[in-house]
Parts: C-alpha cells; sequence; structure tokens
C-alpha cells in the first residue's frame, strides 16, 4: 500500500473537518491489444470478403478516416482475451504511472457496453481479476459515455468524502460480435456493417483522488455533465431486439436463443440515417454549456472529442464556426485515425495519449466531450491542469 497511508491523513483531515473535498486525475493508463491493424487487414481478422461486403466495407472506412485499430483477435479471428482482461491491464497502467497498488483504491468503476458474461456486472469480473482490498463498485453499462457517467459516480464519492481514491476504467471488446459468423445466414444492409467497420477493442483508464500528484501536475475535475434525450428520439445503436421499439415478444430473452440468433438479434445495428440528427443535438448541447456559463471559449485550451468517424468530426466543426467564427481546430485532439474507435474506453485513451505527449500545461483548461449514439445521449466533462502542491501552494 505505497500511497494509501501517505494520504490517510491528510483525507481524515478532509473528513474530520466537513471539508467538501476535490476530485483530481493523477493517473493514466491505457491497453490496446495487439498489433495494429490497417485497412487491408480487417477482413482477415473478421472475415466478409464478398464483393458485397467488401464495397460496403472500403465505403464505410473512406468516411471514417480510421487508418489503423487494435483487436484482441489473432490472424484467424479468433478471441485472445477478454474484456475484463483488457481492463485490468489499462487499469495496472494507471495505477503503474501512479505508483500505487490495488490495494490503495477504496471504489472501482467500470463501463463497458458489453461484458464478456451476463452475470455477475461487469465490475465484479474486472475486481476479481485486479485485486486489491475490500472497495465499492459501480458498472456503467451503455455506450460510450458510460465510461464519463463511470467518472462522474467515482468523483461524487471522493467528493463527499468517502473515499480517498478510486479507479475509473472504460473497455470494450467489440470484435467478437463483428465477426463473420454472426453475419452468416443473415440479411445484413449498412444498419448492421456500419458498425462492423468501425468498432475495435481497448481500454482506458484513471486514477482519481482528492489531493493532487504530489510531485508533477494533475487534471482538477471541475465538473461533469451527462444528458439523455430519450425522451424525444428513438433507438438509434441496438442490439438484442427487432427494430427500434421494445415490446413483448421483440427481444432477444423471449425467444428461444436460436430463434434469436437466426432473427439477427445478436447484431450490433446503427440507424445510419439519424446520425446527422446525433451531431446536431450534440452542438446544441456544446452550445447550452456555452449559454449558461460553464464552457468560457475564449479560456477553453483544449478539447479532447470522442466522435466516431471524421465526418462528424466535420459536421462539429461547421457547427461550431458558425457560433464560434475564431474557432481554432488545433485545440480539438483525437486519436480516432490510429487507436480506432473503441467505444467507452475511447474519451480516456484519448486523454491519456494527450497526457502523456506532454499536450497539456498548468492553467491550462480542458474539455471531454463525448456523444452517444444508443439512444442520444451526451457527456462533457471540464478538466484543469494544476501543478504539484509544492510548485504553487494550496490548489484552488
Amino acid at each position: 500500500m505505497r500511497g494509501y497511508r501517505t494520504g490517510a491523513a491528510a483525507w481524515l483531515t478532509v473528513i474530520t473537518m466537513g471539508t467538501t473535498a476535490t476530485a483530481y486525475l493523477t493517473g493514466f493508463g491505457r491497453y490496446l491489444p495487439g498489433d495494429p491493424v490497417d485497412n487491408d487487414g480487417i477482413a482477415a481478422r473478421l472475415g466478409g470478403d464478398d464483393p458485397v461486403t467488401d464495397r460496403i466495407r472500403r465505403r464505410v472506412l473512406e468516411a471514417n478516416g480510421i487508418r489503423q485499430r487494435h483487436y484482441a483477435l489473432d490472424e484467424h479471428g479468433e478471441p485472445t482475451e477478454l474484456n475484463e482482461e483488457l481492463a485490468v491491464k489499462a487499469l495496472r497502467a494507471a495505477l503503474d504511472d501512479r505508483g500505487i497498488d490495488a490495494d490503495d483504491l477504496r471504489m472501482l468503476a467500470c463501463a463497458t457496453t458489453m461484458g464478456d458474461v451476463l452475470v455477475p456486472g461487469f465490475a465484479s469480473m474486472v475486481h476479481g481479476r485486479l485485486g486489491g482490498g475490500p472497495m465499492q463498485l459501480l458498472t456503467a453499462s451503455g455506450v460510450c459515455a458510460s465510461s464519463l457517467s463511470a467518472l462522474d459516480a467515482a468523483a461524487a464519492k471522493i467528493r463527499l468524502g468517502d473515499h480517498p481514491r478510486a479507479a475509473v476504467v472504460g473497455s470494450e471488446l467489440a470484435s467478437r460480435s463483428l465477426r463473420q459468423l454472426r453475419f452468416d445466414g443473415i440479411r445484413a444492409g449498412m444498419d448492421s456493417h456500419f458498425l462492423r467497420w468501425m468498432l475495435s477493442d481497448g481500454a482506458g483508464a484513471v486514477v482519481l483522488e482528492f489531493q493532487p500528484h504530489p510531485t508533477r501536475p494533475s487534471l482538477r475535475l471541475d465538473w461533469v455533465r451527462h444528458v439523455s434525450l430519450a425522451h424525444e428520439h428513438d433507438v438509434c445503436m441496438r442490439s438484442g431486439m427487432t427494430g427500434a421499439e421494445t415490446s413483448v415478444g421483440r427481444t432477444w430473452q423471449d425467444v428461444d436463443i436460436t430463434d434469436a440468433e437466426a432473427a439477427g438479434m445478436f447484431v450490433l445495428r446503427q440507424d445510419v440515417s439519424m446520425l446527422d440528427e446525433l451531431a446536431e443535438a450534440g452542438l446544441r448541447q456544446f452550445e447550452e454549456l456555452v449559454d449558461i456559463g460553464l464552457v468560457d471559449v475564449t479560456h477553453l485550451d483544449h478539447v479532447v472529442c470522442h466522435y466516431s468517424t471524421n465526418v462528424f468530426r466535420d459536421l462539429a466543426f461547421d457547427g461550431l464556426r458558425r457560433r464560434i467564427p475564431t474557432l481554432d481546430t488545433d485545440r480539438w485532439f483525437s486519436n480516432l485515425e490510429t487507436r480506432g474507435n473503441t467505444g467507452s474506453a475511447s474519451i480516456f485513451i484519448a486523454l491519456e495519449e494527450a497526457w502523456r505527449t506532454g499536450r497539456f500545461a498548468p492553467g491550462e483548461t480542458v474539455l471531454l466531450a463525448v456523444p452517444e449514439s444508443g439512444r442520444f445521449s451526451f457527456a462533457f466533462a471540464h478538466l484543469t491542469v494544476v501543478a504539484p502542491p509544492d510548485q504553487q501552494g494550496a490548489p484552488t
């Protein structure tokens, strides 16, 4: 327990004085399985080299701009790791980056779209493999924005004084659902093939605690905002159901598993006709943050944005320029082209790379932005880079 005892006295002082703690990101990690796979190597991993599938694949890849990605599959398309293993490797990287062990954690918040098993929850499986002592667990289930939901929950417990330190991980192993065997005998159109050539595998993690790192800069978590517009929109990204609406008899749990598979219920689908609407709704949510004063665009130094395709990036830039004519797009960071779209893991994988490569400096601000197409939800987090205490006194 290298780091827990040294911070315990300070944490107890915060709690006994009734002071509200602040949450800081102090460790960063990621894990991307296997060697990078370029666009020409996808079919070897996932299958689907018939003329129709090949044409759809090339069309999607041309639009999304992804040049390479990672899969937890070998050269024959067989799985090599579990999703929980990806999560644990990212967590251990973040813990090593902070210089602590799993024993130093008091909370673990895990986000994923699909875990390895139905029951128990993903966080329980990750904790069991990670080890460490007793801790509070949270499984945030959803799609891309679930990782910021997990971050929000962990930060809330730190600010309440319930825990001095937590770890948050977003992890995805989509490739198992993208292989040709899931599509054999199923009439698959663009709604199913779209995500097949968009998604890949990986995990990203952060360590969160009540005080900044003692010897290097940290990221203070100023706020998190997550809003769902599901009451206004139909399902856009789905699996386990037929059509965009649920009713008795139309989900995978209502029918025989064989019948559900034959009906294509286990194929991950995206209603591509709704994606422009998603981009527009995301812009409106960002503008609302500006209007209420949470985001000051004149003092916003960096934006780390998750998006699934460069088409969305271009739409976002066009919309923002109408509102902010002086927008400097060099402030925006994304590693979509080289790391791929890893769903809930994407924002932490991008944040880790931006942090590791020295993009941020003390005093600067960072906005994390994550749109989620599942049924239209949007998550944002605002961070401020702070120097270690011995370089600027007590953090504000």
